[in-house]
């Protein structure tokens, strides 16, 4: 992988026409690897002073260069271990999974940061995404959703007060907070589209603003058809891969 490394960032700086700061080389290079395969998810990198002397770059220059490449969720540093790839998140659309689930099964710790856990009377807009009467009551949910220290996504969330009681026994996962009431989803209508994210979505994702990400809206649904969620949400593009199984009929 080493080799592989330099001699990526080698050809990086020979097909350059004008001079590019080193760091940002290696960065490039570095996410080349990545996004080509090279470079595998929970793979080590070399140590930093092993780059500085297979690459005749200061400390301070690879320091730079893997700081920014661990902003953008690229990478993961452990204390007393090194740099390594970051693990990708697949999340599938054929299956009807929360965000919770979803990270158990990869072993991460999820977890949440609210910033509106609110009940009040439901908004025009508010009621035809939920399909309730004028004066119906609506919980609405913000937060940012982590995966162990890093952010992934960031929720905006409306559920009919009638379906759920109290907004302070969502935790972590909202569907097993619906799941005492009987009022767990089982189907989902989902819209995927990618988005450049503003300035306020970016800071909260710890990303430049303009970076990519990817907008999920979904309306879930109980067996009755009665509308139970309705979430729009920014994913980090650069930390999830959204899978799909298709058959022909």
């Amino acid at each position: 992988m080493s080799s592989a490394l330099s001699r990526e960032y080698q050809r990086l700086g020979a097909a350059e026409t004008t001079r590019t700061l080193a760091y940002v080389r290696l960065r490039r290079a570095v996410h080349n690897l990545i996004d080509s395969g090279v470079l595998q998810p929970g793979q080590a990198l070399p140590s930093e002073r092993d780059l500085c002397t297979q690459l005749s770059l200061s400390r301070v220059t690879v320091r730079r260069a893997l700081s920014g490449l661990v902003e953008s969720g690229l990478l993961t540093q452990r204390h007393g271990a090194g740099s390594f790839v970051a693990e990708r998140i697949q999340r599938s659309f054929s299956r009807l999974t929360s965000f919770t689930d979803d990270l158990r099964e990869r072993g991460l710790n999820p977890r949440s940061e609210f910033f509106e856990r609110s009940v009040g009377e439901v908004t025009p807009e508010e009621a035809m995404a939920l399909n309730l009467s004028p004066g119906s009551g609506v919980i609405r949910f913000h937060r940012v959703r982590y995966g162990g220290d890093a952010p992934l996504a960031v929720e905006r969330t409306l559920v009919p007060h009638a379906l759920l009681p109290d907004p302070l026994s969502v935790i972590d996962s909202l569907y097993e907070a619906l799941q005492p009431h009987g009022h767990r989803p089982v189907r989902a209508l989902q819209h995927l589209r990618a988005v450049a994210l503003d300035a306020e979505t970016a800071r909260l994702l710890n990303l430049p603003a303009g970076s990519p990400g990817l907008l999920i809206e979904r309306r879930a649904f109980l067996a009755d058809g009665r509308v139970v969620e309705s979430t729009r949400s920014f994913y980090r593009g650069d930390a999830y891969d959204f899978v799909a199984e298709l058959h022909s009929d």
